[in-house]
């Protein structure tokens, strides 16, 4: 029986290691996503511009709501909205897809040497170019709305770092997990819905009970959901700390999914 690493190091090295094939399936499933359509990889742009135009339009001019008491936020509450939604949809196609992801290539895990631990990297990937092209579509709606963009706004990219290794954490898991046990894609979804209305997608940390803001605060999604849309928004960024310590955290957690996935993997070959 083959033994693979679990060491935190290995988790980078096979990263560095199979780049290019990391990079070359990125993009195979990208464009094959697309493929056949009219407008083709455009429907990555298309998409998010017109979530964009639906939540400023509905929420904004229509419902007239505010994020906050200022005159001019009901016109800007889909932005603001539209900005939580962008990291939270990173995080849920990536969730929502990881359960399949050995089962649905059972010839890497049989037939071929393939780095399968990578299968996760693949996904992950993908669903971050969405968020970057998500990320643009509302710079655009930003300058179009608002006017000059916040100086924070280049931070953005460094607040995305914890999410992705966090995202990759619980990628390996529920990739093994779902080898074994096939009902845990099938309780992703409802998981999911669940997650995003205790993160403060809709609504601000100081609008809640304090009560409630304990339960919204345990959501692993609700650190990257406020940095990131106090960055793009608001102006302004974590300290420090609160940076390092979810930095920290997600980096244990993508540790720990996948050295679970190393001590696992042996054993698809036999269940698929």
């Amino acid at each position: 029986m083959n033994k693979h690493s679990i060491s935190p190091l290995e988790m980078i090295i096979s990263f560095w290691r199979n780049r290019a094939l990391i990079y070359a399936l990125t993009k195979r499933e990208i464009t094959g996503r697309y493929r056949g359509s009219y407008f083709g990889i455009l429907w990555s742009f298309i998409n998010p511009i017109f979530m964009l135009l639906v939540y400023t339009i509905f929420f904004g001019h229509i419902l007239q709501v505010k994020w906050g008491a200022g005159e001019d936020s009901n016109v800007q509450f889909g932005l603001i909205l539209f900005a939580g939604l962008i990291m939270f949809n990173f995080f849920s196609e990536s969730l929502n897809r990881a359960p399949a992801l050995i089962l649905n290539n059972p010839n890497f895990v049989k037939k071929v040497v393939f780095p399968i631990e990578v299968l996760p990297w693949i996904s992950v990937g993908a669903a971050l170019f969405h968020l970057l092209i998500s990320l643009i579509a509302w710079f655009l709606g930003y300058v179009f709305f608002v006017g000059v963009p916040q100086g924070t706004f280049p931070l953005a990219l460094a607040i995305m770092i914890p999410p992705v290794f966090l995202t990759m954490g619980f990628s390996w898991m529920l990739a093994s997990l779902g080898v074994y046990f096939r009902d845990i894609s099938q309780l992703i979804g409802p998981l999911m819905t669940t997650l995003m209305f205790l993160s403060p997608i809709f609504f601000s940390m100081s609008a809640l009970p304090e009560d409630f803001r304990i339960l919204v605060s345990i959501s692993p999604i609700t650190p990257a959901v406020v940095q990131f849309r106090e960055a793009l928004f608001f102006g302004t960024t974590p300290t420090i700390f609160s940076f390092g310590i979810y930095l920290l955290v997600s980096l244990i957690i993508a540790w720990f999914g996948f050295a679970w996935f190393q001590k696992t993997r042996n054993g698809f070959a036999d269940v698929i």
